[in-house]
C-alpha cells in the first residue's frame, strides 16, 4: 500500500509539471531525494519514462477533434471523409519530430543526460530557461503573433519548433513543453497556438520515448512482479487524471495571463534544488 501511495504521488507531480513548462525533470529529481520506491533500478527507470503515457492520454483526449483526421463523408464524395487540415497538421507535427529522432538515433540525449542529469545541472536550467521566458514575455508585449491558429502553421515553423525541442533533450530541468512554447513565442505564434502545437507535439515525442524505454527493459529480459504491474497502472491512471485537469487549466489561463510567472517559479525551484544539493 505504501508503495501505491508512492505511486500515486509520482503520478500527480507528473500529470502536473509535465504540462506546465516548469520542468517535469526538476521536481522529480527533487521528489527522489525524498521519497524513495522499493524497486529496482531498470523498474524505476522505466516507471519515470512509462508514467508519462498516462500525460499522453490526457493529451490524446482533449486535442481528438485537432488530430483525428477523418470524418463522416459527404454523400457520393469519398474524398470528403479526409480531413485536409488535419492532415495537414499532422505531417507538420511528424517533421518537427524529425530533429528529435536524429538526436536519439545519435545517441547525444544519453550523452547529455549523462553530464547534466543531476541536481547542479538540472537547477542551472531550471534558472537560465526561467529567465529566459520572462525576458521573451516582457519583449513579446510588444509584438502581434504572425501565427494565431494552427491552420497557419508553416512546415518551416513546425521543424524550428521541433528543433527547440531539443534544448529539453540536450538540458535536463528545461522542460520539453518550456522548450518548444519558448521557440514558437520566438518565432511569432500566439501563446495559444503555441501551446496547443506543444501538446500534440508531445504525443508523439513522448509516445516513442516510452515505447523505446519498454523496449529496454524487455529486452534485459526482466519481468515484472505483480506489484510492479500495479505501480504502473496506478502511476499512468493518476497521471491522465491530474493532466486532464492541468491542459484544461493552462489552456484557460493563458487566454488572459502570459507565462512570467512560470519564470519566476522556475527560478525560485531551480535556487532551492541548488541550495540543496550544494548543502546535502
Amino acid at each position: 500500500m505504501l508503495e501505491i501511495l508512492k505511486a500515486i504521488l509520482f503520478g500527480v507531480i507528473e500529470g502536473i509539471t509535465e504540462w506546465l513548462p516548469v520542468s517535469s525533470t526538476g521536481h522529480m529529481i527533487l521528489l527522489e531525494e525524498f521519497v524513495h520506491m522499493n524497486v529496482s533500478k531498470e523498474f524505476w527507470d522505466l516507471f519515470l519514462v512509462v508514467i508519462q503515457l498516462g500525460a499522453i492520454l490526457a493529451s490524446v483526449l482533449l486535442f481528438w477533434n485537432k488530430i483525428w483526421p477523418f470524418q463522416k463523408p459527404e454523400k457520393g464524395n469519398w474524398k470528403s471523409v479526409f480531413k485536409v487540415d488535419t492532415w495537414m497538421l499532422l505531417f507538420k507535427v511528424g517533421v518537427a519530430c524529425v530533429p528529435g529522432v536524429f538526436f536519439a538515433v545519435l545517441g547525444i540525449d544519453d550523452y547529455c543526460d549523462a553530464l547534466f542529469y543531476n541536481g547542479f545541472g538540472v537547477s542551472i536550467a531550471l534558472i537560465v530557461f526561467g529567465i529566459v521566458f520572462i525576458l521573451i514575455e516582457n519583449w513579446n508585449k510588444k509584438r502581434t503573433p504572425k501565427v494565431e491558429n494552427l491552420s497557419d502553421m508553416t512546415f518551416k515553423l513546425a521543424i524550428l519548433i521541433g528543433i527547440f525541442q531539443l534544448l529539453a533533450a540536450a538540458f535536463p530541468g528545461t522542460s520539453r513543453s518550456g522548450a518548444t512554447i519558448i521557440g514558437a513565442l520566438l518565432l511569432g505564434v500566439s501563446r495559444v497556438a503555441a501551446s496547443e502545437f506543444t501538446f500534440i507535439l508531445a504525443i508523439p515525442a513522448m509516445l516513442g520515448a516510452s515505447a523505446l524505454e519498454l523496449l529496454d527493459f524487455l529486452e534485459m529480459g526482466i519481468s515484472m512482479s505483480g506489484m510492479e504491474i500495479a505501480i504502473l497502472i496506478v502511476g499512468v491512471v493518476v497521471a491522465f487524471v491530474v493532466s486532464v485537469v492541468v491542459i484544461k487549466f493552462l489552456m484557460g489561463y493563458i487566454k488572459k495571463h502570459d507565462f512570467k510567472v512560470f519564470g519566476w517559479y522556475r527560478i525560485v525551484l531551480g535556487a532551492i534544488v541548488l541550495l540543496y544539493f550544494a548543502l546535502r
